[in-house]
C-alpha cells in the first residue's frame, strides 16, 4: 500500500479615452459616434477588470479546462465524508483517479478503489463529464472485470445553473423525486495543483465524498479502467 499523506479539508482598468481637439466642431451625427464610441470602449474596459462576471458558459468552459489540467496523470486520495452505517468504502483503502482521457467537450476520469486484501484494484468506474446544450453533464460507466457494461450503469445528471471554474453541481430528475422534492445530486471540486473531490450531495451538503490531493502525482502503475476499450453503450441504467 502507498502512505497515504494528511489531505486538509477543504488591474488595474483601463481609463484612457479617445481625446478630441479642444475646439473641434460637432456635428450631430459626429457627436454621436463618439458617444458611441466611448460607451463601447467603457463596456469593454468594464469586461476586463478581475470583478468582472463571467460570460455565460465561460465557467463551465473553464471548468473542463480545469480537469484537463492534470491530463494523463492520477492521484491519490481517500474517503472523506460518508454516512453512518455507510460500506461503500472502509476508509481505509488507498483510491486512485486518473484523468486519463481530455477532449474538448468530453473529459474521462476512471476512479480505482484498492482491494486491499489482494493488492489489486477494483476499476469499475469512470466518470464522464460532457459539454452538451444543457450545460454540462455528469455520467457513471459502470463496468464488470470482464469490461461488460453493469446493470446499473450511465446514470447521471445535467449543471445546477451556472456553477463556477472551480466546483459544479449535478442533479436528475429521478433521484429528487426519489427524496420527495430534497435537492439530491452529485459535486465535483477541482482546484489544479491543490484538490480534486468528488461526492454525492443532499440539499447542498456532501453526504459522501472523496478527496485527491493533486500537488504530487502517483509514481506508480496506473491500472487499466474495467472495459476501458469499449466505449460505453450510453444508456442509462437505474438512477
Amino acid at each position: 500500500m502507498v502512505e497515504r499523506r494528511h489531505m486538509p479539508n477543504a488591474s488595474e482598468r483601463g481609463t484612457g479615452f479617445p481625446h478630441e481637439p479642444a475646439n473641434a466642431p460637432f456635428s450631430g451625427r459626429g457627436l454621436l459616434a463618439v458617444l458611441s464610441s466611448v460607451i463601447l470602449l467603457a463596456s469593454l474596459v468594464g469586461c476586463e477588470g478581475e470583478d468582472a462576471p463571467a460570460e455565460i458558459g465561460d465557467s463551465q468552459d473553464l471548468f473542463l479546462e480545469n480537469l484537463s489540467a492534470h491530463c494523463g496523470e492520477a492521484f491519490l486520495g481517500g474517503l472523506s465524508v460518508a454516512p453512518e452505517g455507510d460500506g461503500m468504502l472502509t476508509g481505509t483503502e488507498d483510491l486512485l483517479v486518473h484523468f486519463r482521457d481530455c477532449e474538448p467537450e468530453e473529459v474521462r476520469i476512471p476512479f480505482h478503489v484498492e482491494i486491499e486484501d489482494e493488492g489489486t484494484w477494483d476499476s469499475s468506474r469512470t466518470w464522464y463529464v460532457m459539454d452538451v446544450p444543457e450545460g454540462l453533464e455528469l455520467r457513471h460507466d459502470h463496468r464488470e472485470s470482464d469490461g461488460s457494461e453493469d446493470d446499473r450503469t450511465w446514470y447521471g445528471g445535467f449543471s445546477v445553473g451556472e456553477g463556477t471554474t472551480t466546483q459544479q453541481d449535478f442533479s436528475s430528475p429521478e433521484r429528487t423525486e426519489a427524496a420527495d422534492g430534497v435537492p439530491v445530486g452529485w459535486r465535483i471540486e477541482i482546484v489544479p495543483g491543490e484538490v480534486y473531490r468528488y461526492g454525492t450531495t443532499y440539499d447542498g451538503e456532501y453526504s459522501w465524498m472523496v478527496e485527491f490531493d493533486l500537488s504530487e502525482p502517483f509514481t506508480g502503475d496506473i491500472p487499466d479502467a474495467w472495459g476501458h476499450d469499449e466505449p460505453p453503450s450510453r444508456i442509462p441504467g437505474p438512477p
